[in-house]
């Protein structure tokens, strides 16, 4: 089965299966939302909000696609150009962050990996862009009295980010702000896959001797001998 990972860009937005494809709870103030909500324009918006991004900052996230089928992807940006990112107890995101606001894997391929590859996908185009030294997310605790808060569905499992390098910066029995740092952010496995590139950069195989190659001095057919 193959999988891989590419940027995100309006045309994958719109052929993506899932419930925040059309969900503009960071992308929008409250004010803007709630008039959104009432003309049903959401998708139109959450478009529009990708489109300047790209044309304004770069990259804004990461698709994963199985059998060249979008299956789960990544929303990030500096918090500035997310809106919702100073609704929370917890807030603000630290200056040298980019905000991970949300991320989805189609259930059917939950348990593949596929969370993580997408997270270090991220972090990877971070490193290379420069300027930044972690990415922080808002993470959700359920709990009695939960699920009633606007906003929690779009919110990450804190259990998830933990499980994929992030640490808490600022606790919260609800919606504590987590932290993953840059420079650790690659995992062993990639480490070792540098490691392994550096090798292949450096030793090589022997070319096979020709034919006609043979020690000096031995008859010509008998096959000469590498040292």
């Amino acid at each position: 089965m193959s999988r891989r990972v590419v940027h995100l860009t309006l045309d994958h937005l719109a052929a993506l299966d899932a419930p925040c494809r059309d969900c503009v709870f960071w992308q929008l103030d409250p004010v803007r939302r709630a008039r959104v909500d009432l003309e049903g324009d959401a998708g139109e918006e959450k478009r529009a909000w990708l489109s300047a991004v790209l044309r304004d900052w770069g990259s804004c996230g990461r698709v994963v696609l199985v059998e060249g089928r979008p299956v789960g992807h990544v929303v990030y940006a500096p918090p500035a150009l997310l809106p919702s990112a100073d609704a929370f107890p917890t807030s603000p995101v630290s200056p040298d962050a980019v905000l991970l606001a949300s991320a989805y894997v189609d259930p059917a391929h939950a348990g593949a990996g596929l969370g993580r590859l997408l997270v270090q996908a991220m972090a990877r185009d971070l490193v290379e862009r420069g300027g930044y030294r972690a990415v922080e997310a808002f993470g959700r605790v359920d709990g009695p009295g939960a699920a009633g808060r606007r906003g929690r569905q779009c919110l990450l499992p804190a259990d998830f980010l933990g499980r994929v390098g992030f640490g808490t910066r600022r606790a919260h029995g609800g919606v504590p702000r987590m932290r993953m740092d840059l420079r650790s952010a690659l995992t062993w496995r990639d480490e070792v896959e540098v490691a392994l590139e550096r090798l292949r950069g450096v030793v090589r195989p022997a070319p096979a001797p020709s034919p006609d190659a043979r020690v000096p001095g031995t008859p010509r057919g008998v096959p000469g001998t590498e040292e």
